[in-house]
């Protein structure tokens, strides 16, 4: 470096200096990592094997109870965001344990929830006013302000994968909470009622569209996994996503949750997709089968019940070693709201 380039940096440096008190910065110094070329996420691809979390998971249920706790959860932290409590920029992950006779008590706030139960049956999510009976692979929703509780009046611990839009709505600052005054919602409506209304391509006549979220708040895994074995029947798998639906709003169409979308895909054995990236980091979990998760330079294999993420504009390759199902969710949503997801294949 010459000296005068060594005297005009000094001298910029002074400048900074002098205009920091004002609280003042300059644009120019930063302009690469403000607006960049592409996403650079601090996020990486990280995988949680359930066969490794599932006795920290029951060692908590001997620590403390679920009243206690309100929600006995582990974080999914991504490695790359330590402290964030964040398995992306955006979402968050746990791993939620209800054990035999407990109550997980009755709250609302204005973060947007998901469910896909991972192990046992038997416990129940009460949705405003109405109870839905847990199976494995069944995706359930408590959509923002909305009363959730839990119980299990089972012999079974059941455990299932939580995600939320939390760090979305600490970003906008517009976080809000309240407790039920009773431990569980009274039932107002028989289990089966929204999917009843909802859930068969019908709609009741007096239907009128109030909120943004699905008014049904169960897809059943068997109707799911049919649905997914009749695509395989009727043709040749999308060559990198295999046979993927996505989740949507009976109502309207569009995704279940608005800050949320949520996906499913069947990818057969022998699968091997192509690359692909897109700008919505994405949480993949295994309901069933096996394969292998080819992200920049690592190969991740995984099995049934893991949950992996796969950070935004990293590009992937799915493969599957024996009939894969694999459930995902992501802030797609927002993001094509706002025009700003993008897909691509290398």
């Amino acid at each position: 470096m010459t000296q005068a380039a060594i005297d005009t940096r000094a001298e910029r440096e002074a400048y900074y200096r002098r205009i920091a008190p004002a609280h003042l910065s300059p644009l120019w110094e930063v302009m690469s990592s403000l607006v960049p070329e592409h996403p650079h996420s601090p996020c990486v691809a990280a995988i949680w094997r359930y066969q490794q979390v599932r006795p920290w998971l029951m060692e908590s249920g001997r620590l403390i109870s679920a009243k206690e706790a309100v929600r006995r959860v582990l974080i999914l932290e991504n490695p790359g965001a330590p402290g964030t409590s964040a398995i992306t920029q955006s979402l968050y992950a746990g791993l939620q344990l209800i054990l035999p006779g407990e109550v997980a008590p009755s709250h609302r706030h204005t973060q947007s929830a998901l469910r896909l139960i991972v192990e046992g049956s038997g416990a129940f999510t009460a949705v405003e006013g109405e109870r839905i009976t847990m199976h494995p692979g069944d995706f359930i929703i408590t959509p923002a302000w909305t009363w959730h509780d839990h119980g299990n009046p089972g012999a079974d611990p059941v455990v299932w994968l939580d995600g939320l839009d939390i760090p979305l709505v600490r970003f906008f600052e517009c976080g809000f909470t309240e407790a039920y005054p009773q431990d569980s919602q009274p039932v107002t409506r028989p289990e089966g009622d929204a999917l009843a209304r909802y859930g068969g391509n019908l709609l009741p006549i007096d239907y009128e569209p109030r909120e943004l979220a699905s008014p049904m708040f169960a897809y059943p895994y068997a109707r799911t996994r049919e649905t997914l074995e009749r695509l395989r029947g009727n043709g040749a798998p999308h060559p990198v996503h295999g046979y993927k639906l996505q989740f949507t709003n009976p109502a309207t169409g569009g995704y279940p949750m608005p800050t949320i979308g949520a996906f499913i895909q069947l990818l057969p054995t022998g699968f091997g997709g192509g690359l692909y990236r897109s700008t919505d980091a994405t949480v993949f979990h295994c309901i069933e089968g096996s394969g292998t998760l080819s992200v920049e330079d690592s190969r991740i294999a995984f099995g049934a019940r893991d949950t992996f993420v796969v950070p935004a504009w990293c590009a992937y390759q799915l493969e599957a070693h024996a009939d894969a199902v694999l459930f995902s969710f992501s802030d797609r949503p927002v993001q094509r709201a706002l025009g700003l997801w993008r897909e691509q294949r290398p």
